[in-house]
């Protein structure tokens, strides 16, 4: 009976969080983000997309997250976070999937950047 109650009390407590994460204020500071720090990008691998590096906003400072890989959506093209300034204000904008923008075949790298932008199985 116990076990019972705990575990609804968990789903439950699953459910309620997630309207909060929808409705996330973005974060505005008015200090500029240092330069991106430059990273050594590992070999593509299949299947994964590449999140670069970026500052975020922690306890009053600056602080960098360093890049990292994603498992792929095909049809999708992955846009990094980014700082944009606002009337000297500075906007936090999370990386997002954007479909169909810039990657043809969806393998994950952007055509600009793919030797072979309509083959998925190619890079």
């Amino acid at each position: 009976m116990l076990k019972k109650i705990l575990v609804a009390g968990l789903i439950a407590t699953s459910f309620a969080s997630v309207p909060l994460a929808a409705f996330a204020r973005p974060i505005v500071v008015t200090v500029a983000p240092p330069a991106p720090r430059q990273e050594v990008i590992p070999a593509p691998r299949r299947g994964f997309v590449w999140a670069p590096g970026h500052w975020e906003w922690r306890n009053r400072r600056h602080v960098w997250m360093g890049g990292h890989w994603m498992r792929a959506r095909p049809g999708y093209a992955y846009q990094s976070p980014r700082w944009v300034q606002n009337n000297g204000r500075w906007e936090m904008r999370q990386g997002n999937w954007a479909r169909g923008r810039g990657d043809r075949d969806g393998d994950g790298v952007p055509n600009r950047m793919d030797r072979r932008p309509n083959n998925p199985n190619r890079y």
